[in-house]
């Protein structure tokens, strides 16, 4: 589903270069749940904009859903992004004008799907999450699990094959957070592939593999659900 091969990425102003990834390899299977963790200016944030074709690389080989995207036109990764990849975000990032129902409708204008598609797709979308009782609801009148609950349906409504989730849980109490992390993995269970990016090691426990980002590189370990594999050969190895 996500191979990243010898990625570089280096940040240029006048006077400093900074690289906040440094030959990057990693491989993600379609249908896994993969945690990603670091301290903060580790290359998390680097990492999930390539793989989500929100920033282009310096150098190396990025393959998504078996296509290369190095070389692709702005245009062509926009349609690549839109059709294999939903995001997740910490702040929700709902329109707080538009209903839910709205709100998940917005990306899907995009993918040319005539009405009726549109409101299977929606419909189906809020049902999964739970909340297709409240779909003319505006984000006002939600909890914040909820909202964010909506804004995993806007993410699932495309079909895409791929998650990315940036810290999907960090805005929430414990009790939201685990309905949440939940409602996540019974996602993954219907054969959607994620990833997490997240600074909670509780919620990175739960997910199938848990890789650690420390100065643009993978750390030397990787966490399964139920046990620890340590990979002391090759820091940038992924099992």
């Amino acid at each position: 589903m996500l191979v990243m091969s010898g990625i570089n990425k280096v940040y240029q102003t006048e006077q400093v270069q900074t690289h906040a990834l440094r030959e990057f390899n990693l491989s993600v299977a379609e249908g896994e749940f993969v945690a990603v963790t670091g301290p903060s200016g580790s290359g998390k944030t680097t990492f999930l904009n390539i793989a989500g074709l929100l920033e282009n690389i310096s150098s190396g080989d990025y393959q998504l859903d078996g296509q290369s995207i190095v070389g692709l036109s702005d245009r062509e990764l926009s349609r690549l992004r839109n059709e294999k990849i939903g995001f997740i975000f910490q702040g929700f990032n709902l329109i707080p004008d538009l209903n839910l129902y709205e709100n998940v409708d917005v990306p899907l204008r995009y993918r040319g799907f005539s009405n009726k598609e549109r409101k299977q797709k929606i419909e189906h979308a809020l049902e999964t999450v739970g909340l297709s009782a409240r779909m003319k609801h505006l984000p006002s009148q939600l909890s914040g699990g909820q909202q964010q609950r909506v804004a995993i349906a806007r993410a699932l409504a495309g079909e895409p094959k791929f998650l990315l989730a940036d810290e999907p849980t960090g805005n929430l109490d414990s009790l939201m957070a685990k309905q949440v992390m939940e409602l996540l993995e019974n996602i993954n269970k219907q054969g959607t592939t994620i990833v997490m990016v997240t600074h909670d090691p509780e919620l990175a426990r739960r997910a199938q593999r848990n890789i650690q980002i420390v100065d643009g590189q993978l750390c030397d370990f990787t966490i399964y659900q139920g046990g620890t594999v340590n990979n002391d050969t090759d820091k940038n190895a992924v099992a």
